[in-house]
């Protein structure tokens, strides 16, 4: 299937089923993401505290984990929630925010992907080489390596873990190991505001909690955040309009506008 139908169909799967996505998530971004979430016409619900997040998984079509503003308990009920998704076949998506750039960082992410089963990782090159035991450079949240630096590697991790690995940047790369597809939709003025990486991680996870397939999830999830960010940087005066701008973006993307504007290329 071509990845802008996979994109369309994925995206009325969402508006038509209007799945629950469970973010346990960080402080920066929860309002926005929770917006995301809705716009793209899935149901968002933050839970982070351990004493509900295993019990309200249950009614979730996906988990997101995000480790942007970590500490112990959080990262507990995180793997709680996610050994419960796991026992109910709920997809898991993970977002390393920072890994490689901290020990806690890195060591809570290397904790959450030993002890619960993830589905999608979706993170920055230096991120992503972290997790691989590459030592990305990562400089406080954001990735100093570039996707180039790591393709061979994200590729051979995918097929080790059974992850689907989203690596994005200028352009996107998602890869299970034996599919590899290439998205380069998006804007420069998207990296100017904080959390549009953890807001096309939620994507990904509206995305997964209506599409089976989770190799398809993630492109389809990269190419409409794209889009809608290109949609958004047109309309916008700055990076002060652009996150209310990508809001409406997201709720307007239908098949034609992403057939019309969908940029990419198969790589494996």
């Amino acid at each position: 299937m071509k990845p802008a139908l996979i994109a369309s169909n994925g995206l009325a799967a969402i508006r038509e089923h209007h799945p629950m996505v469970h973010h346990i998530t960080n402080s920066v971004v929860m309002n926005f993401t929770a917006n995301v979430t809705l716009c793209m016409g899935a149901a968002p619900v933050m839970a982070p505290c351990i004493d509900e997040s295993p019990e309200m998984v249950q009614f979730a079509g996906a988990l997101l984990l995000n480790i942007g503003t970590l500490d112990h308990t959080l990262i507990d009920s995180m793997i709680a929630a996610g050994k419960k998704a796991n026992e109910l076949a709920i997809p898991v998506v993970l977002d390393p925010v920072g890994a490689g750039a901290t020990s806690l960082r890195t060591n809570s992410a290397n904790r959450i992907i030993s002890e619960v089963d993830i589905s999608i990782v979706r993170g920055n090159p230096g991120e992503i080489l972290a997790l691989a035991g590459k030592h990305g450079k990562v400089r406080g949240v954001d990735s100093i390596d570039t996707i180039y630096d790591c393709i061979e590697i994200v590729s051979s991790l995918a097929l080790e873990t059974g992850w689907v690995i989203a690596v994005t940047g200028s352009t996107d790369i998602v890869t299970d190991g034996t599919r590899m597809v290439g998205i380069n939709n998006g804007h420069p003025i998207m990296s100017r505001v904080t959390g549009t990486g953890c807001a096309a991680t939620t994507a990904v996870a509206c995305y997964a909690a209506a599409v089976e397939d989770c190799f398809e999830a993630t492109t389809g999830a990269l190419i409409s955040f794209g889009i809608a960010g290109e949609c958004a940087a047109e309309k916008c005066k700055g990076p002060g309009t652009f996150v209310p701008q990508l809001l409406d973006a997201l709720a307007d993307l239908d098949e034609e506008i992403i057939g019309r504007r969908a940029r990419t290329e198969v790589l494996l």
